[in-house]
This record gives C-alpha cells, sequence and structure tokens, in this order.
C-alpha cells in the first residue's frame, strides 16, 4: 500500500501545480490539503480542508493510512518534501 500512496501524494502533487485543477479555490485547497497531510494530523485535515466535506469511512480509514504513511518517511524525506510545498506555494505568489 506504501506504492499506491505514495502515488496518490504525487498524483496530488502534481493536479496542483500542473494546471489540471482550475481556478485558485482548487489550487488553494490542495496545497492546503498537502500542507496539512504533511505536517498536520488527520484531525487537522477533517477540521481544516476536509472540513465541509462528508468524508466517509472508506475515505477516512484511505486519509488515515497515508498520512500513517507520510509521517513514516525518513525525516530528511519528508523536510524535502515540505520544502517542495514551500517552492510551489511561492512560485504561486508570483504567478
Amino acid at each position: 500500500m506504501k506504492g499506491s500512496s505514495t502515488f496518490l501524494l504525487v498524483a496530488l502533487s502534481l493536479l496542483c501545480t500542473s494546471g489540471l485543477a482550475t481556478g485558485e479555490d482548487n489550487n488553494e485547497f490542495f496545497m492546503d490539503f498537502l500542507q496539512t497531510l504533511l505536517v498536520g494530523s488527520t484531525e487537522d485535515l477533517y477540521e481544516g480542508p476536509l472540513g465541509k466535506y462528508d468524508v466517509n469511512a472508506d475515505a477516512k480509514a484511505a486519509l488515515t493510512e497515508l498520512k500513517s504513511c507520510i509521517d513514516g518517511l525518513q525525516p530528511v524525506h519528508k523536510a524535502e518534501l515540505v520544502k517542495l510545498l514551500v517552492q510551489v506555494l511561492g512560485s504561486q505568489d508570483d504567478a
């Protein structure tokens, strides 16, 4: 499942940065979602970016497993993902 979780994270990142997510609201949502996924808790996800959505039990289980995989990354790898997110956020400010 670790490979699937990594794929999901990469797919979400690409969706944010490639323009497939149209509109500023979508980009803001995905960036907030990714930031919370990287440095927040699953509760932060449900109270923050997912707060206005009805997240079913299967989706919650998947998010919990994905978050567990991210939390299990080596600190240097997680730090690099955070740096990448900061870089992407910075490039959006320039646009």
